[in-house]
């Protein structure tokens, strides 16, 4: 096949797209690449010089072979591999009537550069955070941890985008069933493409149906590399700055990579702080309605008076001011999310302070509504994962639907069914609920309760059977 062919088959197949460049050294010499992803400055100061050197050498394919100074070369004997690497920033090179192409590496420089965490963010610790760039993303990981057993194991995943999906985990520590599990669940994914890690999510909680999500979602690599020392596993995908840890307990979302940079004590303090505000979050709003509703008689006599002179005008029963007020609360934080940073801040002030001071001066909700609501908002911000922060909302929504028709008994039936579903959540057979149920010493040792670092002797033997972290 000549090389006006090779070239005319590449074209096509790509729509004749106007970033193809072609460019015929001669007669029996050509390359092709795509100007959108490569290096124009690669190609002539380094590719090219190298090229034709080698133009007059009578075997030049061993010539090329030898003479080519790239550190990314590859020899395919397959015309269609060659779309892979075109997109990845690859020149394809070809030989007048050879069936074998070379693929030297010209990728051009695409990606931010490594930042601060902008989700995670840390007063005392490490601010670089994971990018879009996989191999920047991979090198956080390896300058962390050098040891030779940290193990990386990519697979292509996604009919049209060939994403490079990494598994990484230290092999002496991950056990090795787990490793197996996650791979096999990969490698029976069946889809067009895979842009981030929440796309592979679904494939791998398919036994788990949960709000609460059994997997970690970080773009820290300074908390992926603690989770890795543990025995967890990572996940990594191309063009995400985020990746996934496996298998996720309930305290993993209770934890910061920050408490492992400061005292114990302030860490412990931290963590039964959260362990708080998950609690407070759920159940206020339902409280609320079941005291207001149904147990008024559990509400001191002078307290209960003053919520009644402030319901008196209020024309909506209990449950219809607090879903209400839930409701615009959620919007409102939905906006702030979405909003540039620049007016975010002053549309939740606009929202919280005037709104609400406007629905009560109007007599649409009571002001205790305001604060109850207030105090759930505000404990519901000490977590970061949006996945365990959705499951906070959802979950609430079930509390308080169960208290508008039983008032404390309905509340308190959500909250068995609740401590049921979690405890029946095994990610990669982990029980959701460890260190406490089923009990687990060596767990205990970091879960809501941060043991110093010179009694932090034991990995969780849930996750590996390496269980020595210091030896004594």
């Amino acid at each position: 096949m000549t090389n006006q062919e090779k070239l005319k088959i590449i074209q096509d197949a790509l729509g004749n797209s106007s970033d193809i460049v072609v460019r015929d050294v001669s007669p029996s010499l050509s390359y092709l690449y795509l100007e959108s992803v490569s290096s124009d400055d690669k190609i002539s100061d380094f590719l090219v010089e190298s090229i034709t050197k080698q133009e007059k050498v009578e075997d030049l394919f061993s010539a090329l072979k030898e003479g080519i100074y790239n550190s990314h070369i590859e020899i395919l004997e397959d015309l269609n591999d060659c779309y892979y690497y075109l997109a990845s920033g690859y020149t394809c090179l070809f030989l007048e009537n050879e069936k074998k192409y070379f693929v030297i590496e010209t990728k051009t420089k695409l990606d931010r550069g490594i930042s601060e965490s902008t989700s995670e963010p840390l007063i005392r610790g490490p601010k670089d955070s994971f990018t879009e760039n996989h191999a920047i993303n991979l090198g956080l990981i390896r300058k962390r941890i050098k040891d030779p057993k940290l193990r990386i194991q990519d697979i292509k995943i996604g009919r049209r985008t060939n994403s490079k999906v990494s598994i990484i985990y230290i092999e002496d520590i991950a056990l090795p069933k787990s490793v197996e599990t996650i791979l096999d669940s990969l490698e029976k994914i069946d889809i067009d493409g895979i842009l981030d890690t929440g796309y592979i999510r679904d494939f791998l909680e398919t036994k788990e149906k949960s709000f609460f999500p059994c997997m970690i979602s970080t773009e820290r690599p300074d908390f992926s590399c603690q989770s890795l020392l543990n025995g967890k596993i990572v996940i990594m995908v191309e063009n995400s700055p985020y990746v996934l840890i496996l298998p996720a307990v309930l305290t993993d979302f209770l934890k910061s990579s920050e408490d492992y940079y400061q005292k114990y004590v302030s860490s412990t303090f931290s963590r039964v702080l959260k362990l708080i505000a998950f609690i407070v979050t759920i159940i206020t709003p339902a409280l609320y309605i079941a005291l207001m509703t149904f147990n008024q008689e559990m509400i001191p006599d002078q307290l209960l008076i003053s919520l009644a002179t402030q319901r008196s005008e209020v024309p909506f029963p209990t449950f219809m001011e607090v879903i209400i007020f839930v409701v615009l609360f959620e919007i409102l934080r939905e906006a702030d999310i979405k909003s540039p940073s620049a007016s975010g801040a002053s549309m939740s002030i606009v929202g919280a302070l005037i709104l609400g001071d406007a629905a009560v001066t109007a007599g649409i909700v009571s002001p205790f509504v305001v604060i109850v609501v207030a105090i759930t908002s505000i404990c519901e911000l000490v977590f970061t994962d949006m996945d365990f922060i959705n499951a906070i909302r959802q979950w609430r929504l079930i509390f308080i639907f169960s208290t508008i028709f039983t008032g404390i008994i309905g509340m308190v039936s959500a909250g068995l069914i609740l401590i049921i579903r979690l405890a029946s959540l095994e990610p990669l057979n982990t029980p959701y609920l460890l260190p406490f149920s089923p009990f687990n010493i060596s767990g205990m040792e970091d879960s809501i309760f941060l043991f110093p670092s010179n009694k932090r002797k034991n990995r969780p033997n849930y996750l590996t059977k390496n269980k020595k972290r210091v030896k004594s």
